[in-house]
């Protein structure tokens, strides 16, 4: 993942165990029953002690930093374009392959690359599938009606891995989804910012540490 000093602040990383803060633009479901969605802006500062959602997002007021994409393989680029695009309402930005060194890539999200936090797919020739790992949690993106998005990706051949409800101990509502590649994204009940594609979960071995490395990175 690449971060830029550019005007927009956008998505969040989330480690597992973090009380990371944060909100976000609901999708909106369009007559046509496609999700639609708004553009980008607000990032959530991950903290090592429970704060209140003001404290959590006063210095992103400030600090205009920002993540600006997040690299990922898949086994089936155009399969994964039509899932992006039919069933999350993503964009595709820009595609381009590259024989000589024998891949392709793909850059899809919910607005310009130049103030949003976007994914980026990349097919090598001749390997259909990955091993996933335990490090990689899940993508997060932001609705105002968790039910009817997952209906709707539930509709066009998306998995439902685990059907919307309040989280535990909690009062947000969730459901989680698998592409076909079997990266997970939760649907989240958050209002808020202008950024669908919210955040990014990663399970690391040594919270602390991790938190120390990305605000060195970020800084």
């Amino acid at each position: 993942m690449r971060v830029s000093r550019g005007p927009v602040a956008c998505a969040a990383l989330m480690l597992l165990s973090t009380a990371a803060a944060l909100r976000s633009e609901p999708i909106r479901l369009s007559r046509s029953g496609a999700p639609k969605l708004r553009a980008s802006a607000g990032a959530a500062h991950a903290n090592a002690t429970f704060c209140s959602k003001e404290e959590a997002f006063a210095w992103a007021k400030k600090d205009h930093r920002r993540l600006l994409h997040v690299v990922y393989r898949v086994g089936d680029i155009d399969r994964t374009i039509k899932f992006y695009t039919e069933c999350l309402g993503m964009k595709l930005l820009r595609k381009r392959d590259i024989p000589e060194e024998k891949y392709t890539n793909a850059f899809l999200g919910y607005g310009r690359e130049d103030a949003h936090f976007v994914v980026e797919l990349t097919y090598n020739y001749g390997v259909d599938k990955y091993d996933i790992g335990a490090g990689f949690g899940h993508f997060g993106i932001a609705t105002d009606d968790v039910a009817k998005t997952v209906e709707i990706i539930r509709a066009k051949g998306g998995k439902v891995t685990r059907e919307y409800g309040t989280v535990k101990g909690g009062k947000t509502v969730t459901a989680f989804i698998e592409d076909p590649d079997g990266y997970k994204f939760e649907i989240l009940d958050r209002p808020g910012t202008r950024e669908p594609l919210c955040q990014v979960m990663l399970r690391v071995g040594d919270l602390d540490r991790a938190i120390s490395f990305y605000e060195k990175v970020g800084s």
